[in-house]
């Protein structure tokens, strides 16, 4: 027999592909209960709302967001490879995890309490991980960086203005060229040296 958190660990995966797939608005319980093979009543029993589930879900993939993005960086690598795979990753992530993109993105969902949070966490998390790819870069001279607290908040909110149009309509072939040239302008600037 299943514990408790092996239950709600199973709900939650199974409402993760439910709100990706029919959103936060359209999903009911019933829908959950019926993908999860429990009653409604069984679902209640674990989770007081279909917002508790959702914020569950959200958390789920946020942190799976981040273990995406502390894998992919290997210790060895350059500071220019962390950054280069940080960008890939992280663009490459997002479509993924549909969920939790809706909710950093989704403007409608503010009013949940705690998607100010995850937002908030989520940004902190990211500023800090580019950061210590800026420092590391600095220090072993790779990088010319005054400020790289500053840097570092202007590339993760550049990367958060290019998602939706970065991934519109682009096949995977077109995706790797448009990261390519982000990685480009990133590294070199636009101005002619």
């Amino acid at each position: 027999m299943l514990d408790k958190d092996e239950v709600k660990e199973a709900i939650v995966n199974v409402a993760r592909h439910i709100f990706s797939r029919f959103g936060f608005r359209k999903t009911t319980m019933d829908e959950i209960a019926i993908a999860s093979r429990k009653g409604k009543s069984s679902i209640y029993y674990y989770f007081a709302s279909k917002e508790e589930i959702f914020q569950a879900v959200v958390e789920k993939e946020a942190e799976i967001f981040k273990q995406e993005l502390i894998k992919a960086t290997n210790p060895n690598d350059t500071p220019a490879q962390k950054l280069k795979t940080h960008v890939l990753v992280r663009m490459r992530s997002m479509e993924k995890l549909a969920n939790f993109y809706s909710a950093i993105k989704d403007d409608f969902l503010g009013h949940l309490d705690f998607i100010e949070k995850i937002r908030k966490k989520y940004d902190q998390e990211e500023i800090q991980m580019m950061e210590s790819i800026l420092v590391e870069g600095v220090e072993n001279g790779m990088f010319e960086i005054d400020d790289t607290s500053l840097a570092a908040i202007a590339i993760v909110t550049a990367l958060k203005g290019m998602e939706i149009p970065l991934f519109w309509g682009v096949e995977e072939k077109d995706l790797e060229s448009r990261l390519d040239h982000l990685i480009h302008i990133l590294f070199h600037g636009v101005m002619k040296r």
